[in-house]
């Protein structure tokens, strides 16, 4: 078989003249070595490059006398520490405080209701089935209680993908749903129908003990407050917040469903941190609940304080589910301690 590698020892052959043998070779070879020991260093340079460079003998300093120390007078040195050395007395300007605003959840952190919310939906829901009937609307026997799965239905929703669905919403999908097509359906009455639904809970409120003092205090202290909650209907929230006489302690009053996103998404947050330009470090997020409240502060990077006393069946389940995951800074039984807690804070 004939081999690919090419045949060096025939290769450029003139006519008569015939291969070197192994020791022609070696001897070649040797001779060759031999004569490359005896290279001028100009001819290795050539062939191997030039020398490296010389490498810089490293610099040597006399040494020096140390300097005596400068005499500086009483005046000279209040001067210094006033512009430039804050850190060396009295003269150093005041630091603005760590903790500046403080973030309120509603419900079972700043009232809780006075009666079961089963029972508030099921008179809220008879009075709106009730409404829309002496309008003239044709609704099905029992309306009242698909108003109430509807809303619960909204509510599991609105969990499950963190975007708040409207109560205004949800009533006027049932009502579509019974036949009764948005073009037919005069807005004013789906609105107050949904008002009346939500009309016992806004009065079944009360506050939690010394709600009033702690937000006077904190106000007085210089802090900003905001008063945030996931809720499907802002102006019921609204209405309710007056009803309880807060909104004179707040910055900021926000539902969830004035935005459409809600808590623990940190953007919800994040709203009051804008309005009041701080740092989520700035502020301490207050509530009952460590799936909504505490993970959404943490989130946003602010300090936190859960409030025991939740009251929601499905807020205490994942309280207890939670416990060991979610870690908020601070825990208190009674809103009277939290003052101190962001006194130390600050």
């Amino acid at each position: 078989m004939q081999s690919d590698q090419p045949d060096f020892d025939n290769a450029g052959l003139r006519p008569g003249q015939e291969p070197l043998t192994p020791e022609e070779k070696e001897r070649f070879l040797a001779r060759v070595r031999g004569e490359g020991r005896t290279l001028t260093s100009e001819e290795m340079y050539a062939i191997f490059g030039p020398p490296p460079e010389p490498t810089a003998a490293a610099p040597t300093y006399d040494d020096v006398a140390e300097m005596e120390a400068a005499h500086i007078d009483g005046d000279r040195l209040a001067l210094l520490s006033r512009d430039f050395f804050h850190e060396w007395g009295d003269a150093a300007p005041a630091r603005p405080p760590l903790v500046r605003g403080v973030i309120f959840d509603f419900d079972d952190t700043l009232a809780v209701r006075t009666r079961p919310l089963d029972e508030l939906m099921a008179e809220g829901a008879r009075a709106a089935d009730a409404y829309m009937r002496s309008t003239g609307m044709t609704l099905p026997e029992a309306f009242d209680v698909k108003i109430i799965e509807a809303r619960r239905f909204a509510e599991e929703k609105s969990a499950e993908e963190q975007e708040e669905h409207l109560a205004d919403d949800a009533m006027s999908f049932l009502l579509q749903f019974f036949g009764y097509p948005a073009s037919r359906m005069e807005p004013a009455v789906l609105q107050r129908a949904v008002d009346i639904f939500y009309a016992p809970e806004m009065t079944a409120w009360k506050l939690r003990p010394d709600v009033h003092a702690v937000l006077e205090a904190l106000r007085v202290a210089g802090y900003k407050l905001a008063l945030f909650t996931n809720y499907n209907c802002d102006r019921v929230f609204q209405r309710t917040v007056d009803y309880l006489g807060l909104r004179r302690y707040f910055d900021l009053c926000l539902s969830s469903a004035a935005v459409e996103y809600r808590k623990p998404d940190p953007g919800f947050l994040q709203i009051a941190l804008d309005q009041w330009d701080y740092l989520p470090y700035e502020v301490v997020v207050v509530g009952d609940s460590l799936h909504e409240d505490i993970r959404g502060g943490i989130e946003l990077g602010a300090q936190t304080v859960l409030v025991r006393g939740a009251a929601h069946p499905q807020v205490i389940l994942d309280n207890q589910r939670l416990a060991a995951e979610i870690i908020p800074d601070a825990i208190i039984d009674q809103l009277s301690a939290l003052p101190a807690i962001v006194r130390e804070w600050t």
